[in-house]
């Protein structure tokens, strides 16, 4: 930290990378209870933000994620494209005209995001979303960096606390899209959105 545009154009590539590499895997938890398309459809969005990348050589971080947000919200079909898509642009706009970003930069990234997916999706925690990873995770950013100021530490801790948020959505019924159709029988089940979440914070987190 920091981390230039460059950087978060490079970090991009490899999520884009691990998304791809976690298609299947994605999709798999997505079939007891979704649309069986998450990993088809997040590996599809992050295709095109690869194709989207070379345009934003020489721009700043936030130009960039917004045209991240972009991508995803055209090209990723379900509820991941806009919720995706609004999580990118609102980050964008949380960073806007930065040449680089910093550790509270990041937790900026990380509230406008969240707030984003909140405002779009009409949820909170508890119902069983990629808000049960990226919530704890930005409480444990937040609580390690304003500690001891080092990126790092806190990049680790957030993405712990994203592992174990995927671990609770299986203990939890899902009250939002298909899934909560399910009620009691989604039990068991791991949250598909708050996977592809935790996927793209563990980039991050190696990536320190």
């Amino acid at each position: 930290m920091p981390k230039t545009n460059q950087d978060v154009i490079e970090l991009l590539k490899k999520i884009e990378v691990v998304i791809h590499d976690n298609k299947d895997y994605l999709t798999e938890l997505d079939q007891p209870i979704g649309d069986s398309d998450h990993g088809i459809n997040m590996d599809r969005g992050f295709k095109k933000v690869l194709e989207k990348l070379p345009e934003c050589e020489g721009k700043d971080v936030g130009s960039t994620l917004k045209a991240v947000g972009m991508a995803l919200v055209t090209t990723v079909g379900g509820a991941s494209g806009p919720l995706y898509g609004t999580a990118f642009m609102k980050a964008g706009a949380a960073v806007a005209g930065k040449e680089s970003v910093d550790g509270n930069d990041f937790l900026a990234i990380l509230n406008a995001a969240i707030e984003g997916i909140m405002s779009r999706g009409k949820s909170t925690t508890g119902e069983k979303t990629m808000l049960d990873a990226l919530v704890p995770a930005r409480d444990a950013f937040e609580k390690e960096y304003s500690a001891s100021g080092d990126y790092k530490a806190a990049i680790g801790k957030a993405t712990e606390a994203a592992e174990a948020g995927c671990e609770y959505t299986k203990t939890i019924i899902a009250t939002k899209g298909r899934a909560s159709y399910l009620g009691e029988r989604g039990i068991g089940h791991q949250d598909p959105g708050a996977t592809s979440s935790t996927l793209m914070l563990e980039v991050l987190r190696d990536n320190a």
